[in-house]
């Protein structure tokens, strides 16, 4: 993403322009663009024209709308949709995935003067890659949570963090696995002879065509020498994993690729490669989670009003938290979620956000979207009934107060 433009007011109001390079800096704008926002972005509209003589001529005109957000809605990339799609039977015509396919859909009123849309007409911008967006935000949008997304997403040589093949006998789907996403980039199948005694020497045929377009499949579809791929992942059964990568060591050796054979390491140091990573350090704390929840449920707790709870007491070490929760229509609710993330951080908790385009953040939200591991054990029970006394207290208070009586007497 880059950053073309900003403003903002020490009330957290103001404006920020930027440019998506790719499909994870769509999501990043759907995860920044709220109801209630103004955006401005380019837009093609029909615009019809009334001659003298009555004829009607129409032509599209590419203008720029700002529209007050009343709906955002994030097309993933057809590379997703196509899954269901048939796989090709010849190598030459196997599926591809566009590059960048994802949009992003605003619609909205017309809040600014225009000749070819009237004021309050609605309308819709679909948000692409390289084409400029200016978001807009009143007085307090601008938070912590908004900032830290537009400052993540413009760190140069931010990408993929992991580069994947999942395949099987004569399948193979190469995927790119960012902090927030996953995005397919090309899917293949060959049609392989079934191994029979009378006919084994098509069988092997068939497999070498299948690692071949394979092999030229991955130099085409993954950045295996781009300093941000920390870990190449062939995933799929013991033997076919160890043929594909003996073959596509073999190939970088007979055509001298040396920038291939430089990234072996990459394959063969996986696993401490992978625990580098945004979202393999989720998973691994989410996974610590669920331990610690069934061996000392005490110091695992979930759920909006418990996690706020244990913030209260300062008992949270580490703070997981969806993406989802600050997608929330209610401002209030943002604010809410915002406020927590802050305290636990002034705290010096950790706080994971968990992208819901992963599996880990997908898990996080069935257990509604947040949770916490406690530096220290506490019982929910006695928590709970602790607030409530205190809230009766209060009440008791605020009573003696109205029939003027002395708070302090007794």
């Amino acid at each position: 993403m880059k950053l073309l433009g900003k403003h903002l007011d020490k009330d957290g109001s103001g404006y920020v322009t930027l440019r998506p390079d790719d499909d994870e800096d769509i999501w990043h704008l759907y995860n920044l663009i709220q109801e209630g926002d103004r955006v401005r972005a380019s837009a093609v509209r029909r615009v019809q024209n009334v001659s003298a003589t009555g004829s009607i001529e129409s032509h599209r005109v590419r203008l720029n709308l700002t529209l007050a957000v009343a709906r955002v809605t994030w097309s993933p990339s057809t590379a997703a949709a196509g899954e269901a799609a048939s796989f090709s039977t010849d190598a030459s015509t196997s599926t591809s995935a566009p590059a960048h396919a994802a949009t992003l859909h605003i619609s909205g009123r017309v809040t600014s003067e225009n000749p070819h849309v009237k004021m309050g007409a609605f309308h819709t911008l679909d948000v692409e890659v390289n084409r400029d967006v200016r978001i807009e935000k009143d007085e307090g949008g601008w938070d912590s949570i908004a900032l830290g997304r537009v400052e993540e997403s413009c760190v140069p040589g931010r990408g993929a963090e992991v580069a994947a093949i999942v395949c099987g006998e004569g399948t193979a789907t190469f995927c790119l696995l960012s902090q927030h996403m996953t995005m397919v980039m090309h899917r293949l199948e060959v049609s392989i002879p079934r191994k029979i005694a009378a006919n084994s020497g098509a069988h092997e045929k068939g497999l070498t065509r299948f690692y071949s377009a394979l092999f030229t499949s991955f130099l085409r579809h993954i950045p295996y020498s781009s300093p941000t791929i920390r870990a190449i992942v062939i995933a799929s059964p013991g033997w076919v994993r160890d043929a594909v990568f003996d073959y596509i060591m073999a190939e970088a050796t007979r055509t001298g690729n040396k920038a291939l054979l430089s990234t072996r390491n990459k394959f063969i140091k996986i696993a401490s490669q992978l625990k580098e990573t945004k979202f393999a350090r989720e998973g691994i704390m989410l996974d610590k989670f669920f331990k610690m929840l069934g061996a000392d449920e005490m110091r695992a707790w979930y759920g909006p009003v418990h996690v706020a709870l244990a913030a209260d007491r300062g008992a949270i070490g580490t703070l997981l938290i969806s993406d989802d929760l600050f997608r929330a229509s209610d401002p209030i609710m943002r604010k809410k979620y915002v406020q927590l993330v802050e305290d636990a951080r002034q705290k010096n908790a950790e706080v994971l956000i968990f992208s819901s385009m992963h599996e880990s953040g997908q898990q996080l939200n069935q257990l509604s979207g947040i949770a916490a591991i406690l530096t220290f054990p506490l019982d929910v029970e006695v928590v709970e009934a602790e607030e409530r006394e205190a809230k009766e207290e209060e009440e008791r208070r605020k009573q003696a107060e109205e029939n003027g009586e002395d708070v302090n007497a007794g």
